[in-house]
Order: structure tokens, then sequence, then C-alpha cells
């Protein structure tokens, strides 16, 4: 008796596109996972936030380097669009291509990665989501101060001080309540509106609220001042502080004296 041979099919490989937090711009923060991941790729897609140090490092040692697009969104400046984010993210994920989109900070904290995840799930392309640290946390480390304290904030909030167009943004003054009750309260991309932020927040909070901003946190050109939330917008103008930058306002950073090291290299 006779059998037919068997055909042997390779299944096909099921797309996938990973979203991978760089972190702050210090590469040495990258997760193992991350940098693996990093490695493996066939093609990079680049926010501007991600640190040249972080993509040298992702390049290192490739006998065949993968594309890298730069697809930066900056406020205030021209960015690509995120519809053709996810377009091309999916075509090449589709065409067979290791996809990774690389963040600065973390995917998943005010860096688009939910819509790019939803984007990508419709068109039956996995999603593998790596975690950065985001520049909130990395700027507090840099004040030398911690995001809660059991003496001083028992909480914390993270809130972007950009919103969508044609959305509503933030109510300072509900959230300036909520600090009140013992939160530490970290804005991302409120500079470009920190006038109203101030003065929304002055509506629920003490002008001698301790504040302070960070610019360009966990990098080596880090630069910082304290002030108070009466003195916020005059202390940033002073300093000459923009973006990208972070805002912490809270009673928490009284313990800033207390904590602070000497390997802390903000100005």
């Amino acid at each position: 008796m006779t059998t037919s041979p068997r055909c042997s099919r390779t299944p096909a490989r099921t797309p996938r596109c990973a979203l991978v937090g760089a972190g702050p711009g210090d590469p040495e923060l990258l997760t193992l996972k991350a940098l693996r991941t990093l490695r493996r790729a066939t093609l990079l897609l680049v926010d501007d936030l991600v640190s040249d140090a972080v993509l040298a490092l992702a390049l290192r040692g490739r006998r065949q380097p993968p594309r890298v697009v730069h697809v930066g969104k900056r406020g205030g400046c021209r960015s690509t669009p995120q519809a053709f984010i996810e377009r091309l993210m999916v075509s090449a994920a589709l065409a067979g291509e290791r996809v990774v989109r690389l963040k600065g900070g973390d995917p998943f904290v005010f860096g688009r990665g939910g819509e790019e995840a939803e984007a990508l799930r419709a068109q039956g392309i996995a999603v593998e989501v790596i975690n950065g640290i985001t520049s909130g946390l990395a700027a507090s480390t840099a004040l030398g101060v911690p995001w809660t304290h059991r003496d001083h904030a028992h909480g914390v909030m993270l809130v972007t001080g950009h919103a969508r167009e044609g959305a509503a943004g933030p109510d300072w003054a509900v959230l300036g309540a909520a600090a009140a009750q013992g939160l530490t309260l970290i804005i991302y991309m409120g500079m470009a509106r920190l006038t109203a932020v101030q003065a929304g927040l002055l509506r629920a909070l003490p002008g001698h609220t301790p504040a302070a901003v960070v610019q360009a946190a966990g990098t080596a050109q880090a630069r910082a001042c304290d002030c108070t939330l009466g003195t916020l917008v005059t202390a940033v103008q002073a300093h000459g502080l923009g973006s990208p930058a972070i805002v912490v306002i809270g009673d928490v950073l009284q313990a800033r004296a207390a904590l602070a090291t000497p390997e802390r290299h903000v100005a």
C-alpha cells in the first residue's frame, strides 16, 4: 500500500508590532526587553523625543540595521499626522516587517499608544507593549523627590496640558482641589498653556503651594527651577525653560532638601 507524501506547510507568521517605551533619554534606563526587541526590529518608527543615545544603542552591532523612519510629534511644531503613522505601522506589519514604534517615555502615558494599539488590532495585528520610564517620574527623581511620601502625598495625578483639538481641556480648578487633598500633580505638555494652568489651579490652591519645573528630564541637558504656584509663570520665564518639560505641583516638594542627593544633575 502506498501513501501519498504529506504536504508540509509553514504557517504564516502572525503580523505583529511592538510599542516600545524609550524612557526619558538615558539609554541605561531602557529595559532589557526593550533593547532585545529593538535589536530584532526591521523597521523603527521613531518619535522626536527619543534620544540619539537610545537610538545609537538600538543600532549598535547590527549586521543589517533596520530602516529608521522619524515620525516626530512635538507641540507647536510641524508633526507627522497620526493617521499616517498608523497606516505605516499597519502596512509594514502586514508586509511581514518586525515593526517597532519607539516612543519617548512610556507608550501608554500620553504616548498615543492606546490609539495605535486599537488601529493595529483592528487589522488583525498582534500588539506587544513594552513599558518605559515616563518623563514625569524622571522629573521628580531629578528633583530629588518621590511622587508619594507618607508625610506629604498619598497619591499622584498624571495630567496633560495639551488637549486634542476641539476637545475640552482639563478642569484645573477641580484638579487643584484634588491636589489640595494630598495628591502630587504631574503635568505633561503644559508649557504652552502655563498661564491658564496656573490661573485654574490658583482657584483651588494657595499661591504658596510648592512647585517645580524640569526641562529635558532624564538627560544630561536637564534643567530645573523651584518656585511656588503663584510664581510659576514668572519663574519659568526667568530661567528660560521650555518644552519638553514637566511641571510638579504639591507638598511633596517640601521633602526635596531632605532627600536631595549629590547625584542630581539638574541646575
